[in-house]
């Protein structure tokens, strides 16, 4: 193990010491992973899994800035392992930046199967959502789906996934939120005003209320109040 930068370490694998069959399929060459999470332990733990998968290079980084320097430095490596629950930063947020910049996969490795956290990784770009919770075994199906060129949700999130954003309105019928329906909702439900929300979204304010008005009629309320509450109740929104 070699120190590099940061005080984090990057592990190396010699090439012709896996057996083929642990080179994850299609990919014949050793892939490189960026981990990011706060925990030491847990760091080398999820590097070591990686190595014996594959990897040829496992860089470390602890927190969000620590990761946006790695990033920096490194450019985009095969697959990224973060953490949601950084010490500085948002988890999401990074996982956007990540994406953005060329990340190609990405997967969420998190402490909570909160339905708003699943389904905004994966909003994000994430290619995976596990529970740091999980048996090694799912651990390494999710990173191998991944690095195939799939997704995978743990098997406990799974049906969260499965419901999508629906939202069941005033009648309990459930209804369908689109993506920037749901987006304006967590900005009504953070206290923003219409003006506020459009500045944010680059939308004019009439296009805000008028995206309002259609959740409105999809939950059966008018009240601001009651669709954030509705949407809350149903994990869409936080």
């Amino acid at each position: 193990m070699a120190a590099v930068g940061l005080g984090q370490a990057v592990r190396t694998t010699p090439a012709g010491v896996l057996p083929a069959n642990m080179v994850p399929h299609p990919r014949e060459e050793l892939f490189s992973v960026l981990v990011v999470d706060d925990h030491p332990l847990l760091r080398e733990a999820i590097a070591a899994r990686l190595t014996q998968m594959g990897a040829g290079t496992v860089h470390e980084a602890a927190t969000v800035a620590e990761a946006r320097a790695r990033a920096l430095a490194t450019g985009p490596c095969d697959l990224a392992i973060l953490d949601l629950g950084l010490p500085d930063g948002s988890g999401i947020e990074l996982v956007t930046e990540l994406r953005s910049h060329g990340w190609p996969r990405i997967v969420v490795l998190a402490s909570s199967d909160d339905p708003y956290a699943v389904r905004s990784a994966f909003q994000a770009g994430a290619q995976a959502y596990l529970l740091k919770s999980a048996s090694p075994v799912v651990v390494t199906d999710g990173v191998r789906r991944v690095l195939e060129g799939g997704v995978y949700a743990d098997p406990s999130v799974a049906p969260i996934l499965a419901t999508g954003t629906r939202v069941p309105g005033t009648d309990n019928t459930p209804r369908e939120l689109s993506a920037r329906e749901v987006e304006v909702l967590q900005l009504v439900a953070d206290g923003q005003s219409n003006k506020e929300i459009g500045e944010g979204l680059n939308l004019s304010a009439l296009t805000v209320k008028s995206h309002l008005s259609r959740i409105g009629r999809k939950l059966g309320t008018g009240d601001r109040a009651q669709m954030v509450a509705l949407a809350m109740r149903a994990g869409v929104i936080r």
